[in-house]
């Protein structure tokens, strides 16, 4: 039986770049830290927690997407190829599509290869044929596949609405480097479209709290990284409805005057400051459209759910 092989690709995924980077936007003047960093081990778990509340529509809509357009994603992708998982997580919606593509080979790209270690064998064990890649790669600064990595004859799948996570030049920039590795096939990508305050207040701040215990673990991977001392009772979760940019941004609010420090530098978060954590941009069709053919996509195929909440996309 095939076994999963494990790359981690250090460029940008090393401590002293990583530690760097946090230092920057911890100084600068609105205080902001990357969303790659809520995607620990324990961010992993809560987030696929976050996936089962009744409130988070994207994952119950993306799934409803998968399932009932299965053939026609695959008669789009074609079968007996690759699949580059782009932000894998848990892998189950990659897996959705494993029988119905027939696949040869499945890479899951992360953040944490802590939590692909414990997705990935349980996963080969289920389909013992494809031959299984994880990778730990930071992609939001740089994406290009690592060595021992098959480069032909692979569909990308990034799903989740992650696109959403950067801003319109940052995904335009990931999205050229992406179109640029796909040779010969597409890129199916999914994305959260604009909807009414309600439904997204309710996604992004649930009542059981889960999103906020996932936003300010943060708080506890930086502590980790750079050896700060950021209380996280200090703090709460608070969203804001940005509809100038067609947006939900994240933030964690300081409760209390406190000053933070780490090695030989400090920030003082007054009552009521924001530390900038996420922002999830929502899209209509006509938008990621526009998006994907500026990087370089010529043909579209998408999938929307009954309510117009998610679309899923094939690029090529």
């Amino acid at each position: 039986m095939l076994v999963p092989k494990y790359l981690t690709e250090t460029r940008f995924l090393n401590q002293q770049s990583l530690s760097h980077e946090i230092e920057l936007g911890l100084l600068s003047e609105s205080a902001t830290i990357s969303p790659k960093f809520l995607y620990d081990s324990l961010g992993s778990h809560l987030f696929t927690a976050i996936t089962l509340l009744p409130e988070y529509y994207p994952t119950k809509k993306e799934k409803e997407i998968l399932d009932r357009y299965q053939l026609e994603i695959a008669e789009e992708l074609g079968t007996g190829k690759g699949l580059i998982d782009l932000g894998a997580g848990n892998c189950q919606k990659a897996e959705s599509l494993f029988n119905a593509l027939k696949l040869e080979s499945y890479v899951a790209i992360d953040f944490s290869i802590d939590y692909l270690k414990e997705i990935l064998p349980q996963l080969q064990n289920k389909y013992p044929h494809i031959e299984m890649y994880g990778i730990g790669m930071d992609f939001s600064k740089e994406f290009q596949l690592p060595q021992g990595i098959p480069k032909m004859n692979n569909n990308f799948f990034y799903p989740g609405s992650s696109i959403g996570n950067f801003t319109p030049v940052e995904a335009a920039h990931l999205l050229t480097q992406v179109h640029a590795q796909i040779h010969d096939q597409g890129l199916l990508i999914g994305v959260d479209l604009m909807k009414e305050d309600k439904v997204l207040s309710d996604a992004y701040d649930d009542p059981l709290k889960l999103t906020a215990a996932f936003n300010l673990n943060i708080l506890r991977v930086i502590n980790s990284q750079i050896g700060s001392n950021f209380d996280v009772s200090e703090f709460k979760h608070t969203i804001k409805i940005n509809h100038s940019l067609q947006r939900v941004e994240l933030y964690l609010e300081a409760l209390t005057n406190t000053t933070v420090t780490w090695r030989d530098q400090k920030r003082t978060f007054k009552r009521g400051e924001l530390i900038h954590t996420e922002n999830s941009h929502k899209y209509t069709i006509d938008s990621i459209k526009s998006l994907l053919k500026s990087v370089g996509f010529k043909s579209f195929t998408f999938w929307t759910d009954p309510k117009n909440f998610f679309a899923l996309l094939y690029a090529c």
